[in-house]
């Protein structure tokens, strides 16, 4: 990501990832991760009252919250990896450099997300490498071309108002700041230790993963985390692929590692106890796509397939972050696109193109209503959501259908356990009461 600047739109995309800390699904098991709180609020502060750098083992320092910041310490200089987002980096610089002041050799960035990249001007000193992945150019040149598609998407994921854009920056408009980029395995040795880096994408297409072997410790980026992973966002992202998951946390396990550090959340120790959980999240990725692909070949639609996959209990990583539905949408439409083979959605004009001319024939605007309302004692938010869309459609400030919207919504915010599927009905609510506000 572009580096975040504490205002207009480059702020607010530097939000896309502080989710991943709203994990609240951590891993179980005899292992020194340690557990994540419950509370939202709590996990949003996540480190901000952190007094002292977490020691991880002799020479890897940890500063937490907010995307994690490491410290790897060597006899000839640092290495850090990750620079945390832009407003909790100056306390990630100050914990840590009470740990070592040394020189910093090298800064490496396991992805090209805002709340990695948000402090490297803090650790940059002039003769300091900064390593990426060759794909950390171009993905930020997308996210720095899309700036205004994700200012109204970022902030609306977070209830947040919507930031002033300025001008648009062109297709390559975004500053790079690596000056070391690699294909698919790039190494160095600093003071007798040896780093080597390999290419593992999933939640970006520049991801990588860090191997210390003297250690025995790797650093995964936002590979694994404490729930399903966001193959889909709802804000809107090119594709993930199930499969680079996969296959990069195949790459890892092939390590053997004592040790891996994820960007968010703490450490694993012990090589039984990673391998229960990689494999564990793995095996859970492989089977959501493979029931999605088998699902497409036997000629089943993408909500069927998004109501009929389900997990296996011994499967079952949590939906706290990332969610099973969105994700299966998003290996579908990821392979074969948005088109259904119903001949209506090839033109241009959309369902809601007909809502109004729905609710004439339905007797107007009150019948609508009163149908919503039954679906809503029945406990059906989202089908209350369809129909207060039609009419809102043919009547954008009808009171009845606001406030019925409304209640659906508050409905299905109190069956919520999603931090995204939350942020956007929170904003939802808000919009709702705006207009509600405004006197007709």
């Amino acid at each position: 990501m572009k580096m975040c600047k504490m205002k207009h739109s480059k702020y607010w995309l530097c939000l896309v990832v502080i989710v991943s800390l709203l994990l609240v699904e951590s891993a179980k098991g005899h292992s020194r991760q340690t557990q994540m709180p419950e509370n939202p609020i709590t996990l949003v502060r996540e480190g901000a009252d952190q007094k002292e750098a977490l020691k991880i083992n002799e020479a890897i320092y940890q500063a937490i919250g907010f995307g994690n910041t490491f410290l790897v310490t060597t006899s000839e200089g640092n290495v850090i990896i990750d620079t945390s987002i832009a407003n909790r980096a100056p306390q990630h610089v100050k914990l840590l450099k009470a740990v070592s002041s040394a020189p910093v050799k090298y800064i490496i960035l396991t992805h090209g997300h805002g709340d990695h990249t948000g402090g490297i001007a803090l650790w940059k000193e002039p003769d300091t490498k900064i390593i990426a992945q060759k794909n950390f150019a171009e993905f930020l040149h997308y996210q720095t071309r899309l700036a205004g598609f994700f200012a109204l998407r970022n902030s609306a994921q977070f209830s947040l108002p919507r930031p002033a854009v300025s001008e648009w920056a062109g297709n390559y408009g975004a500053k790079i700041q690596a000056n070391v980029l690699f294909d698919d395995k790039y190494e160095f040795t600093l003071g007798g230790v040896k780093f080597e880096i390999f290419h593992t994408p999933g939640e970006t297409p520049d991801h990588l993963t860090v191997w210390i072997p003297k250690y025995q410790a790797a650093f995964t980026g936002d590979n694994f985390y404490g729930s399903f992973p966001n193959i889909y966002t709802l804000r809107g992202t090119q594709p993930r692929w199930a499969l680079d998951y996969t296959n990069s946390l195949n790459k890892v396990l092939a390590l053997k590692p004592e040790l891996v550090i994820p960007s968010h959340g703490r450490a694993i120790a012990g090589n039984a106890e990673i391998t229960r959980q990689l494999a564990r999240y793995r095996d859970a990725i492989q089977y959501v796509h493979d029931e999605t692909v088998k699902g497409m070949n036997a000629g089943k639609d993408v909500f069927t397939l998004m109501n009929e996959i389900k997990l296996p209990p011994a499967l079952n990583i949590g939906e706290s972050y990332g969610k099973l539905s969105w994700s299966v949408r998003g290996i579908y439409e990821g392979y074969a696109g948005y088109f259904d083979l119903n001949p209506a959605t090839m033109y241009e004009k959309p369902a809601s193109s007909v809502h109004a001319d729905v609710v004439k024939l339905a007797g107007g605007a009150e019948a609508v209503i009163k149908l919503a309302q039954d679906k809503l004692a029945a406990g059906d938010g989202i089908g209350t959501l369809h129909l207060t869309d039609m009419v809102l459609t043919a009547e954008p400030t009808n009171r009845k259908a606001l406030e019925t919207r409304l209640k659906a919504l508050e409905l299905l915010v109190s069956k919520c356990s999603n931090t995204n599927e939350r942020g956007w009905l929170d904003y939802s609510i808000s919009e709702a009461k705006k207009k509600l506000a405004v006197k007709n």
